[in-house]
């Protein structure tokens, strides 16, 4: 683990979507209906956190969670060991420069004494906090030869007994996902997760004692819905839902989304399909991503949330919040969104909040669509 990180701690999170009953001839049926109420042929999978929780309490979030050691654990190197000579263990090598990458994937683990590359570990913390959370098991045979665009994933479902059982054991200590893997003769399926994006906490004061992270986002495709149970701690409840439903309970306030969970529903909108899901997530997730800050603008009635490249978004903006910076302007929130500027921002306009982006996506990612936008999205590459 990147043991010098003073300001932030390092997570995965999983968008996992899985295929519905109703089937891919709905994709069909989506082409032929008003675009501003799209049908999937699949859902995703959100977890209610608990209140208690010191972390978004309340907050309806994709399943995942903080690395641990273990994540990072030389002993990984065994139950790899039919992949390790191959790049990144056989997820292949991001054509990202180097110099742009976020730094949670651009550094050298070796240096703090681990042979598993940020690639691999952090898709195992996702693998592990979704088992933990939900109960679903994404591993294949350990003898089982893989690949990166392979077709829907299965979820592990046999000897649900013995996996409940390893599953407190995990819950209880995150070393035993090692050792459930060597007992269990399956290893951790890296290659069904692909790179989505990258977001680092915000910082809200100079004094704030909130926690950061800096989380990797990662999606996954299944054919259908597994059997999910939560564990009625950090997580009180689950729930698969399409995109576009969650984020209308959202915008009628029936919901609370984080910042991440909302822009990245709301990216799934560009797809009605679990296929086009799928493939543009294999097609894509060798291209990189950026690691996006959120940055908060005082306007004269009310604030704006911006991110990288939106009109207001600073140069040089606080990574780290030492310097208690307060980004403002004397422009009231109606005159900021004119049209002309370049938009990339969170705005709440009488409670419902809403996304409004015209910029170019990077890495041949695609934007947030909404019904209500004002400004009109760039197609997808």
């Amino acid at each position: 683990m990147n043991n010098t990180l003073r300001h932030w701690r390092e997570a995965a999170t999983l968008i996992l979507a899985a295929g519905s009953h109703h089937g891919g001839s709905m994709s069909i049926m989506a082409s032929q209906l008003d675009q501003k109420k799209k049908v999937f042929d699949y859902e995703v999978l959100l977890l209610t956190r608990s209140q208690n929780s010191g972390f978004m309490p309340n907050a309806l979030v994709f399943p995942g969670g903080v690395v641990d050691a273990s994540d990072f654990s030389n002993d990984w190197m065994k139950i790899f060991e039919r992949h390790i000579k191959k790049p990144n263990f056989g997820l292949g090598v991001v054509k990202q420069s180097h110099i742009s990458r976020p730094p949670m994937f651009a550094t050298d683990r070796v240096q703090f004494g681990s042979l598993i590359p940020g690639e691999v570990a952090f898709r195992i913390c996702a693998i592990r906090e979704t088992f933990e959370e939900s109960g679903i098991l994404l591993v294949v045979p350990e003898n089982l030869d893989v690949d990166v665009n392979q077709n829907f994933i299965k979820a592990y479902e046999e000897n649900e007994e013995e996996v409940s059982r390893w599953r407190e054991a995990v819950q209880n200590n995150p070393v035993q996902f090692i050792e459930m893997c060597k007992k269990l003769q399956c290893v951790p399926n890296i290659w069904a997760l692909h790179e989505w994006d990258n977001w680092l906490t915000p910082t809200f004061s100079k004094n704030s004692k909130a926690r950061r992270f800096d989380t990797a986002f990662f999606v996954c495709c299944l054919p259908k819905k597994p059997v999910t149970k939560d564990d009625q701690k950090e997580v009180t409840s689950f729930q698969w839902a399409t995109p576009q439903e969650t984020i209308e309970k959202y915008k009628s306030q029936a919901t609370w989304l984080p910042p991440p969970q909302f822009y990245n529903l709301s990216r799934l909108c560009n797809f009605s399909s679990i296929q086009e899901l799928h493939r543009f997530s294999c097609s894509r997730g060798l291209e990189g991503c950026e690691r996006w800050l959120p940055i908060t603008v005082h306007a004269e009635n009310g604030v704006v949330h911006t991110l990288p490249g939106d009109a207001l978004y600073p140069e040089d903006p606080d990574v780290t919040g030492e310097s208690g910076r307060i980004y403002s302007t004397d422009k009231t929130i109606e005159v900021l969104m004119e049209k002309g500027c370049s938009f990339h921002r969170f705005v709440v306009y009488d409670g419902v909040p809403n996304y409004y982006v015209n910029t170019q996506p990077k890495y041949r990612h695609v934007n947030p669509i909404f019904p209500d936008i004002r400004a009109e999205p760039q197609s997808r590459l």
